[in-house]
């Protein structure tokens, strides 16, 4: 049969792209306008990295501190720890009558269970009450359901002795804090420190005692003294002198909560 010859070689493949030449990508070409309008096309990009350590402390609340100073005035605030004592805190009571002094009282479990009597004269004259733990254990590595359980029975060891009384203040035996402020502050208790603590704990004399108290307040300060846990009539008899000589000079007794110090009020 007559007809044109075809060229030598393999037989030319048929493209299955039917398009007119005019919609045909070429290489080099740029790639196609994305359609307009929403799609089903999944974006895969990488997800957010997670927030740094830096930034999940910026979102806890700060750490919650123990007071030290209930202000910048010329006050004190006379504190005493691991009482009540059957003598050297009856003792004590009378003093701070007679010069018309209020204190914060911190007081041990066991003790509060052996002398529930002078956990009822410290509140009926008119004292704070604080929580001072049942034992007088480091608590400074309890966990905080073990702290919040020591802490709720010293509570109800002092409601025991006076019932539905106030107890708004706590402190760390030994000053070992670890979780305990956190806890004491959930519990509607206000962590307390000190300013000043004058080491009564190894009595150096009553006149030693006396010095390191007027010597060492600073405005607003908290001082750290002892009404039991030992011998404390050196403590006492050192309270008794140091209260009017601190008054002489122009210093004031108060509680931390006390509306005079909030006023600023001075006398």
């Amino acid at each position: 049969m007559w007809g044109v010859a075809r060229p030598h070689g393999p037989p030319r493949r048929r493209s299955r792209d039917r398009r007119p030449d005019r919609y045909r990508r070429r290489p080099g070409d740029p790639p196609p306008n994305p359609p307009e309008g929403p799609t089903d096309v999944v974006n895969h990009a990488p997800p957010a990295p997670p927030a740094s350590r830096r930034a999940r402390a910026r979102r806890r609340p700060p750490p919650v501190r123990p007071v030290e100073t209930i202000g910048t005035d010329r006050v004190v605030c006379l504190t005493f720890d691991d009482g009540p004592h059957p003598t050297h805190t009856t003792r004590l009571l009378d003093v701070l009558a007679a010069h018309q002094v209020r204190a914060v009282f911190f007081l041990q479990g066991n003790h509060a269970i052996e002398h529930p009597e002078v956990v009822r004269r410290i509140a009926a004259a008119g004292h704070a009450l604080g929580n001072h733990g049942m034992r007088h254990d480091d608590m400074g590595t309890w966990t905080a359901g073990r702290v919040a359980s020591d802490l709720l029975e010293t509570n109800a060891v002092i409601r025991h002795a006076v019932p539905h009384a106030r107890i708004p203040y706590f402190r760390a035996p030994y000053g070992a804090w670890g979780q305990t402020p956190t806890v004491a502050t959930a519990l509607g208790m206000r962590p307390m420190g000190w300013r000043l603590a004058v080491t009564d704990w190894e009595p150096p004399g009553t006149e030693e005692l006396q010095r390191r108290i007027t010597d060492g307040v600073a405005p607003g300060a908290v001082v750290l003294l002892h009404d039991g846990g030992g011998d404390r009539s050196q403590t006492v008899d050192a309270v008794a002198r140091a209260i009017p000589a601190l008054r002489a000079t122009g210093w004031r007794f108060t509680l931390p909560d006390s509306p005079r110090v909030a006023a600023g009020v001075h006398g």
